[in-house]
């Protein structure tokens, strides 16, 4: 039991010496981080300014309320990609249940973490918002290592999955409006061309309120396809069959279903800029509580009831399950939900390469009457890229799965569980930061075990064609 102790005391002797934090040290970075913020912003710095700085930031930036943050929440983890989760879960067994809900857990607490490393206490001990983006926590965490770059890499990481989203959104849109309307002669070019119209507008986007109502828009759609399927397998219930789980599973299948699984209620990247907008901030953590149990009771519901109806017969997208008449709908709500996704991430991705890449000294938060013309270039540039890769990269699926299993998993569970380790390390007790560490884990075994199974696919794609 000494030599135990002696180790473990070792163990955090050297944390604390090569990537944690004092109180001290963290009470210098919320001095720097105020002087950083003075300094960009072109203003004398004094104590009186340092003290009101965050103050002042909240009058600047466009606030939204706790619903609007929590339907842009919900936007991003009740995602188009719900009719998937009983085929996932079909190949994963009793496990991909008992993942609907540890992956609700896991996601809810990186995201609460991610927003405590935005926070300081002062030597008052006020805990003070020093942080604004994720680029910032990677910066503080990192500053050692390699000062800015840290910070770079977690915005680039960012900007390839947001457009990777944005790209997808697109496909899966072209995709539908061909299905939902086959009366008509649609070539996909055609269908890819009015997607592409059809979501210009999104370049005028000014702030988040418009996204959030956007979100909450889309998530009627969600809740409108959820509850039309779940009906429709009630209505089937003396039909239903008990046999469509099974505890032996194909590993590599299992593998795939898990990340679908896992991934299916990632908001880590947009939940910097909302918390950041938010009213009442303070009401955050409830927030992020209410969503991810609404987002697990739904995907589990849904998952079970179209396994008892389908079974062993549950396609890939289980709408095509559905009588015609009732996939034709669904297949239109989901192409209207698809389209008011894409603002989310887009908007994100414009506001991370204005502020973060290409005019890092501009506001966040500043607001016009309208978009800027180097805004609107910038915006329309990322749409007309996003049209261009939707219409031409082969096997793009294939090459989504590569980079989400990348910067998916790093984004979600592992950055975000080492920045807290870094950054609360003196604050946190043996069991926070053994959750932490079986996080951090996880993640790196999700991210490898992803790029593996994704190099495998497009060999075998690629060596196919």
């Amino acid at each position: 039991m000494l030599f135990v102790e002696r180790m473990r005391m070792q163990a955090g002797l050297l944390w604390m010496t090569h990537f944690s934090s004092d109180r001290e040290e963290n009470l210098g970075l919320v001095q720097r981080d105020d002087l950083n913020r003075t300094y960009r912003e072109n203003i004398s710095p004094s104590s009186s300014q340092s003290e009101h700085d965050e103050e002042e930031t909240q009058n600047t930036q466009p606030r939204i309320t706790t619903w609007e943050a929590g339907w842009n929440v919900t936007n991003a983890v009740q995602g188009i990609f719900v009719l998937g989760l009983p085929y996932a879960v079909l190949q994963s067994g009793y496990t991909g249940l008992l993942l609907l809900v540890l992956s609700a857990l896991l996601c809810c607490y990186t995201g609460k973490i991610l927003i405590s490393c935005l926070y300081e206490e002062d030597a008052s001990g006020r805990s003070r918002r020093v942080r604004r983006t994720y680029a910032d926590v990677a910066d503080a965490c990192w500053c050692r290592l390699c000062p800015r770059l840290g910070g770079k890499l977690v915005n680039v990481a960012q900007v390839v999955e947001l457009m990777m989203t944005c790209i997808l959104y697109l496909v899966v849109s072209s995709n539908l409006m061909g299905h939902s309307f086959p009366f008509l002669p649609l070539t996909p070019a055609t269908c890819s061309a009015l997607t592409f119209l059809t979501l210009m507008p999104c370049m005028l986007i000014r702030d988040l309120k418009v996204v959030s109502q956007l979100s909450f828009l889309c998530s009627l759609a969600h809740f409108l396809i959820t509850f039309v399927v779940i009906g429709y397998c009630l209505r089937q219930a003396p039909r239903w069959t008990y046999g469509g789980l099974r505890l032996a599973v194909d590993f590599d299948s299992f593998l795939v279903a898990a990340g679908v699984i896992i991934f299916s209620y990632t908001s880590q990247i947009f939940l910097p800029t909302l918390e950041g907008c938010m009213a009442d901030r303070g009401q955050f953590r409830g927030m992020m509580d209410w969503t991810h149990v609404l987002a697990c009771v739904l995907k589990t519901t849904f998952s079970l009831l179209a396994l008892l109806t389908w079974g062993e017969d549950t396609k890939e997208v289980v709408s095509d399950n559905l009588p015609p008449a009732l996939r034709m709908m669904v297949n239109l709500c989901l192409l209207a939900k698809a389209l008011l996704s894409y603002p989310l991430p887009f908007y994100s991705a414009a506001q991370l390469l204005q502020t973060g890449v290409l005019w890092p000294d501009t506001g966040q938060y500043e607001r016009s009457d309208g978009p800027e013309w180097h805004t609107l270039v910038l915006r329309a540039s990322l749409l007309l890229l996003s049209f261009i890769m939707a219409l031409y990269i082969p096997h793009f699926s294939l090459l989504m799965g590569l980079t989400g299993s990348v910067t998916g998993a790093v984004m979600t569970l592992l950055l975000p569980a080492l920045f807290h380790l870094q950054l609360k390390w003196s604050r946190l007790g043996a069991a926070g930061k053994l959750l932490d560490a079986v996080i951090l884990g996880l993640g790196c075994v999700c991210s490898l075990a992803g790029v593996i199974r994704s190099i495998r696919a497009m060999i075998h794609a690629f060596g196919s064609t």
